[in-house]
């Protein structure tokens, strides 16, 4: 338990592993980096009164060196499969000269002062943020710690620090011949002042940013040493499974487990307002038990509540409610030219990360410890302290490797009902999700319906462009002092607000239309730009073709002014042989292009219909500038990931809701691409100086369009939303290809229209 008063709040004591990594004397000192200076925040231990374990040096929030040498990095961020560990350690290590395999790793702790993520206001990760926020703070840090570590050297050696070097940790005198590791002079570097201002080192000088570095955690996870929050096993520990009441909103009415008492293993039932769970000695026994209970729910006030009512809804809304402005530039009204216009929709999803949710909890009357993996540690903290109502600083949170985030582990849903399960019993608890309560009990991503025109001029430019964006809202529910003034969200209109190509007049709105109480909407992986580039760019492709114009040079003709955007469309056409030869019959090219996360990428997807509406993917080009790249490895991996996380929902996934609860079960009925489905993919990354933009997402970001416009190419059939209709694919069906549209207003389409 966290009971030492030297420790900030929600800040853990270390864990047995750092203890045990870490046996040496010293003073500990926590700095966050700030900037041009440092802000000492905390220490642990005293001068005098140095306990086992305390590393001998810790100049700032992120970095641990201890007596023996040992380097540690407190993450900042968290790792769920993107890459972040490797990542920020590289960063690390540049700085202070060390090889990648000197740093240790280590989960941050739940504390918000030392390790909020300033991107996002939080102690998250998400939104591809982690290498944009930390390319400077880390470098910075790691430069700090270099400086004083040579310092403390040089004035043991009575010479200048500038006439020392390092390699790999070991810092030399040449002249003398002398040399220390970082860990001899640890404890000295500790007694140092910090230094106000540091400089990171030239790019010419990087021995380790750029190149294709291996991952810090492959080799644990491929020997399966590293252990995931679902791996956690803690003396005394029995292990529950839950089931929620599957209808929106609904309650637990009452339970009868007497043919569960029957099950070989079987502990007890706990229970909570809508959900109850079975505990066993292990989890098949939990399983069968929580099977074997007779269970009556209150189906609640949503019980008749449909997909098909949501999107009526969301229609409803995007004509007759109230818009709030997202950007506006010039004057929409009354431009003359050709008006096309067209309505998308996309589906609720859900996140299906590979590893269920699960959470360890013991609560005792004097504290809790919690071993989860969670993208948000310091809300966990909070839901704990809210549901047991111990104080926070009694309240440690043990963070693991995820299986996969996606946005879900933003959420701590799972967290707090786990605790609320615990509480109940003397015993830790683990509780474990099942894939059916995955997917009924899901922060889905929203629904959307998009209703959006523009105006052409004589050439096909659009002179024109209008978006009305209408969905509920995760900011609200999130965060809701981050949404705007005016009401509005900025990640439902990031991707539509501001547009890559030159558009004179443009007005983007958004419309707010909540869930039912009980369905919870969530980020997903690409936030808003998932939503938005599909439909901007979809309706780009719409544009192109009214004008008579191949694609690439319609957006060739737009990217004039923006060259970052136009080299990526440029080299992904050469890499692709856009226009080169003539492709078969039903087999199309669609090309999208975007700018999210601070990234620029265009995707090439080359498909193959056939006569009875099967899609076979052929092959994608990815042309990508992120900036200044810390690992090409990971950028190419995540555009690949991204890619097929994407062209998964595109082709088989959407929630449905039927009397008020979720239709889809299992990876039955919302499945997964699978290895043989997956084309080729080549990822081409431009050298760039840049500061780095965000990758993890943007993968994902481009799915969507490329796919959907390269149908268009193979069949002449537009799709405006998905799951694919396959149906519509078959050679011979014209139930689509009639252009959908649904006017703004009649009035200024009929001004459009009339002056064209």
């Amino acid at each position: 338990m966290n009971t030492r008063p030297d420790l900030l709040p929600g800040e853990g004591p270390d864990n047995p592993s750092r203890r045990q990594a870490l046996k040496t004397g010293g003073l500990v000192v926590a700095f966050l980096w700030l900037g041009g200076g440092a802000k000492v925040l905390g220490r642990a231990g005293q001068p005098g009164r140095i306990e086992a374990g305390d590393p001998a040096f810790a100049p700032n929030a992120y970095i641990r060196v201890g007596a023996g040498g040992a380097v540690h990095l407190v993450m900042p961020s968290i790792e769920m499969g993107q890459g972040a560990y490797t990542g920020q350690a590289t960063l690390l290590a540049e700085e202070m000269d060390l090889g990648l395999d000197q740093i240790v790793v280590e989960h941050a702790p739940a504390n918000r002062r030392l390790y909020a993520n300033p991107l996002v206001g939080e102690q998250a990760t998400g939104g591809s943020t982690t290498i944009r926020y930390c390319w400077t703070t880390l470098r910075q840090a790691g430069a700090a710690a270099r400086s004083l570590l040579v310092a403390a050297a040089a004035a043991r050696w009575k010479v200048e620090p500038a006439q020392c070097t390092v390699t790999r940790g070991v810092i030399r005198h040449e002249a003398s011949g002398r040399s220390a590791g970082y860990g001899e002079v640890a404890a000295a570097a500790a007694r140092l002042p910090v230094p106000e201002r540091v400089v990171e080192k030239d790019p010419g000088a990087f021995a380790l940013i750029g190149k294709p570095l291996r991952r810090v955690d492959t080799a644990g996870k491929v020997d399966g040493s590293l252990p995931f929050g679902i791996d956690i096993r803690v003396p005394g520990m029995k292990v529950a499974t839950v089931r929620a009441c599957p209808t929106i909103g609904g309650k637990l009415l009452a339970v009868d487990d007497a043919r569960a008492r029957q099950v070989p293993g079987f502990v007890a039932i706990v229970k909570i307002d809508n959900a109850v769970a079975a505990i066993g000695e292990h989890f098949w026994a939990a399983k069968q038990a929580l099977a074997a209970l007779d269970i009556r729910w209150d189906h609640g006030p949503h019980a008749s509540f449909s997909t098909e009512q949501l999107f009526k809804e969301l229609a409803d809304a995007s004509r007759n409610g109230t818009p709030i402005l997202a950007r506006e530039v010039g004057n929409v009204d009354g431009v003359k030219g050709k008006a096309v216009e067209a309505t998308y929709e996309l589906p609720l999803l859900a996140h299906t990360t590979m590893e269920p949710l699960n959470t360890v909890v013991h609560v005792r009357p004097d504290g809790c410890e919690i071993w989860t993996g969670t993208q948000v540690p310091a809300r966990a903290v909070d839901v704990a302290a809210k549901v047991t109502g111990l104080k926070p600083e009694t309240i440690v949170v043990h963070n693991q490797y995820m299986g996969g985030g996606f946005g879900r582990r933003l959420f701590e849903d799972s967290i707090e009902q786990a605790v609320a399960f615990a509480r109940q019993v003397d015993y830790p608890l683990k509780v474990v999700w099942t894939r059916e309560e995955d997917l009924a009990q899901d922060r889905y991503r929203p629904a959307y319906h998009d209703r959006i025109a523009a105006t052409l001029d004589a050439e096909g430019r659009p002179v024109a462009w209008r978006d009305r964006i209408t969905s509920a809202s995760v900011l609200a529910k999130f965060a809701p002092g981050a949404m705007g003034k005016n009401g509005l969200d900025s990640d439902a209109v990031e991707g539509a607000a501001e547009l890559p190509y030159e558009v004179p007049n443009l007005k983007v709105e958004w419309v707010r239309h909540d869930l039912p109480e009980g369905l919870h909407p969530g980020w997903w992986r690409g936030v808003g730009p998932a939503h938005n580039v599909f439909v901007v760019e979809g309706f780009v492709d719409e544009l192109a073709h009214a004008a008579g114009k191949d694609p690439v040079a319609y957006r060739r003709d737009l990217l004039q002014k923006n060259p970052r955007a136009l080299g990526v469309l440029d080299l992904a056409a050469s890499k692709a042989g856009w226009g080169a030869g003539t492709l078969p019959p039903r087999v199309g090219r669609g090309v999208a292009l975007a700018t999210p996360f601070g990234s620029y990428l265009c995707v090439i997807v080359e498909v193959e219909v056939s006569p009875q509406g099967g899609i076979a993917l052929r092959r994608a080009v990815a042309a990508v500038d992120c900036g200044v790249v810390v690992n090409p490895n990971t950028v190419e991996a995540q555009i690949q990931g991204g890619l097929i996380f994407g062209w998964t929902a595109a082709l088989y996934n959407g929630i449905t809701i039927r009397n008020g609860a979720v239709e889809q079960s299992n990876f039955n009925d919302y499945r997964m691409m699978r290895i043989n489905e997956t084309p080729p993919i080549e990822v081409h990354i431009v050298d760039s100086k840049e500061v780095p933009g965000g990758i993890g997402e943007t993968g994902t970001v481009m799915a969507f369009p490329s796919l959907i416009n390269a149908l268009f190419a193979a069949t002449g059939v537009r799709l405006r939303k998905y799951p694919i209709d396959r149906s519509a694919l078959v050679q011979g069906a014209d139930a689509l290809k009639a252009v959908v549209t649904e006017a703004f207003d009649e009035a200024a389409t009929a001004v459009a229209k009339g002056a064209a």
